[in-house]
């Protein structure tokens, strides 16, 4: 099956069959791995979605089509945002494709009121979405409007970090991440780290590997800009605990230190 990715040439995904690819682009099925996410044509989907979407609409998504995936999520939520009640809203977050989940989540962060408190608060029931890539889209789709007011935010996503849910917790350290996947780095936290201390403390023993991947991954982000404050927090961290959960945090944590120190 070939399929257009981003801007760049087609691309074979053996990997997607034919009649799952059928599905998903029918808005019928979820995607299994994320070579499923990227194979999707955002402008099938997205007609058999909205069938009675005007041509405009049509049209921005289509040119959507031809970017990356991020920005291609991105300007789809946007041209939605003023377009569609919260009705509409509602019936794309249970819907049962994941893409469209993810739509929901741009929209959200791209209408008018976002604001960190708003965007939290709506978001929510997607940082706990049983879905991978929605659980990925959410915080991507959230952190723009995180950083508009970073030391709120932080607030915030401390108190996420006693939530039941460990994707929840997941949440509250991903979406701050000074370098996140995919997404633009926050210069302020590659130079002070430090101010994601109230959300990473709390998470420093979680017993989920999953929190523990994105707590590491947080300090090993912040570890290529200030390697002094990566190790001084993990050698706090590991003078005042021999928990398990917490070394494999700090291993995890500055293996890239690691790594330039071997090489």
């Amino acid at each position: 099956m070939t399929r257009q990715v981003g801007g760049g040439a087609a691309r074979t995904s053996p990997a997607v069959d034919a009649e799952h690819l059928s599905a998903l682009d029918a808005g019928l099925a979820a995607s299994r791995t994320l070579s499923d996410a990227l194979a999707i044509d955002h402008t099938i989907l997205f007609r058999n979605v909205f069938p009675d979407s005007d041509a405009a609409l049509r049209a921005e998504v289509a040119e959507a089509q031809q970017l990356g995936i991020l920005k291609r999520m991105t300007r789809i939520g946007a041209a939605l945002a003023t377009r569609c009640d919260s009705g509409e809203i509602e019936d794309m977050a249970v819907h049962p494709s994941d893409t469209v989940r993810g739509w929901a989540c741009f929209l959200i962060a791209a209408q008018p009121s976002a604001t960190p408190v708003v965007v939290l608060d709506r978001l929510r029931r997607f940082a706990d979405d049983e879905h991978f890539a929605v659980r990925e889209w959410v915080w991507m789709a959230a952190r723009p409007v995180l950083v508009t007011d970073l030391d709120a935010s932080i607030d915030m996503l401390a108190a996420w970090t006693g939530d039941p849910s460990e994707r929840v917790r997941r949440f509250a350290s991903e979406a701050l991440r000074p370098r996140g996947v995919w997404a633009a780095h926050i210069a302020a936290l590659k130079k002070q780290p430090e101010r994601g201390e109230p959300i990473l403390y709390p998470l420093r023993d979680d017993p989920s590997r999953y929190v523990q991947d994105s707590v590491a991954n947080w300090i090993n982000d912040a570890a290529k800009t200030r390697p002094d404050w990566a190790v001084e927090l993990c050698d706090r961290w590991g003078a005042a605990s021999d928990d398990a959960a917490t070394a494999r945090i700090i291993t995890r944590a500055l293996r890239s230190l690691a790594r330039s120190s071997a090489g």
